[in-house]
């Protein structure tokens, strides 16, 4: 029976029909949701999908934990046009697109310089030093541990002119903690013995891992979440507002395409749909696009690699999975309203021609695209304001699958009641608060 104290300081006969309202039903929102569970509260989770269906299904499933670094640095500027220009290359931007846009990539600019630049880095590093053991520890808890191959990944290069980049970034990466070795061609030979005999070698990351099926991950996280007593509704979210009564007293109304729900707090994690509620609740209009990533699943491809390979050059992911190979990393600024162009899927295929020493198979192969919720400094909001009403969980651009158990933890922090007699403890979160913008 969940507990129904009233730790957020509503008055036990609050007129409300759940403790915490969770917008938002991907990997982040399922994983906070049962946390929040676990500690007695009553939550409901909202989406106008089932659990799962969005940007979860169809990620890299490759935890990234070696990605420390933002989504562009200084050196893209020169390399910026010659990549707009390609239709078909790893980003693209839709010109229709470029009036929302370009506030979005001032920032992006401004956020390069030094400062700002080491405040994402450290940011970023300290998501990605606790997500796999936040991972291990979640998925045993719900007896999920057969979901995650911990083999590490691998970063290749073809070129010889590329190994001075390749050992300029392992230098970057040693200076961050990062753990890597470096592959000379034999080593990646002997991991990986179908890969083309022509790559010069790579960068090996021990400390990461991939999931086998991430869709599979958010619904058995769905189904221990459930069997604590978490709601799903399939409803769509069309606004909200604080309800009257001062600090947390008046809870949040949510309206949806059912009615309205009430709750005493609500946690906002529908990823690149979260600017317009969080704007409603608090005032405060983030900057939040979207990535539109790509992949391309080759279900008759299984064996080819023991971990997900990246190359270099090429600038995509391929990841072994139950179901086969996946192919991703294609990104796309297009907003959230224009038709997928699932060109850009296929050319992950061609993409791969050459990298191994027989062609993948493209039989029975599917595409998809996907929104990734990203902002400029390519950081996170995890966050609790409204006098504990709000709480803010999404923008994790390339990196939701990665610190979704570590946010759900977190989160769960940011919820509970304080100890009695002891003050509550919380993590550090200053770089991932909301009022940076």
């Amino acid at each position: 029976m969940p507990n129904d104290s009233r730790s957020d300081g509503a008055p036990d006969g609050a007129d409300v029909d759940t403790d915490v309202a969770v917008v938002g039903a991907g990997i982040i929102g399922v994983a906070c949701a049962l946390a929040l569970a676990r500690q007695g509260l009553r939550v409901t989770v909202i989406d106008g999908q089932e659990p799962g269906r969005g940007a979860s299904y169809g990620n890299a499933g490759h935890l990234a934990t070696e990605q420390v670094f933002p989504i562009a640095d200084a050196s893209i500027l020169k390399r910026l046009p010659a990549m707009l220009m390609d239709p078909l290359g790893p980003l693209r931007l839709d010109w229709k697109h470029l009036p929302r846009a370009l506030p979005w990539f001032a920032r992006l600019l401004l956020n390069l310089r030094p400062a700002p630049f080491r405040r994402t880095v450290a940011g970023i590093r300290a998501l990605n030093e606790n997500s796999l053991d936040a991972w291990r520890r979640l998925l045993r808890s719900i007896g999920g541990e057969d979901l995650l191959v911990q083999e590490g990944s691998l970063l290749v290069f073809e070129r010889p002119e590329s190994r001075h980049a390749i050992d300029a970034l392992r230098a970057r990466l040693e200076q961050e903690e990062v753990p890597v070795d470096t592959w000379r061609a034999g080593a990646v030979r002997d991991a990986a013995p179908q890969l083309s005999a022509h790559l010069q070698g790579g960068l090996f990351f021990p400390r990461t891992g991939h999931f086998v099926d991430p869709y599979r991950v958010v619904l058995r996280l769905a189904e221990a979440a459930q069997a604590c007593g978490v709601r799903f509704l399939r409803r769509q979210v069309r606004g909200g507002r604080l309800r009257d009564g001062g600090a947390c007293a008046g809870g949040v109304a949510l309206a949806t395409s059912q009615g309205e729900l009430r709750a005493r707090r609500v946690l906002i994690a529908c990823g690149a749909h979260s600017a317009g509620l969080t704007a409603q609740l608090t005032g405060i209009r983030v900057p939040l696009d979207t990535e539109r990533g790509y992949h391309l699943s080759l279900p008759r491809e299984h064996g080819r690699l023991p971990f997900p390979v990246t190359s270099l050059e090429r600038k995509f992911i391929m990841t072994p999975m139950a179901g086969g190979l996946r192919l991703a990393g294609t990104v796309e600024f297009a907003g959230l309203k224009r038709p997928a162009d699932l060109k850009r899927a296929w050319q992950l295929h061609r993409l791969s021609q050459g990298l191994f020493g027989a062609d993948l198979d493209a039989g029975d192969a599917t595409a998809w695209m996907g929104f990734r919720p990203s902002l400029p400094d390519s950081l996170p909001v995890i966050d609790r304001v409204c006098g504990g009403r709000v709480l803010l969980a999404f923008g994790h651009q390339h990196l939701g699958l990665t610190h979704a158990a570590v946010t759900a933890e977190w989160i769960g922090q940011l919820a509970a009641p304080p100890a009695a007699g002891a003050p509550r403890a919380l993590p550090d979160l200053a770089a991932y608060r909301l009022d940076r913008f």
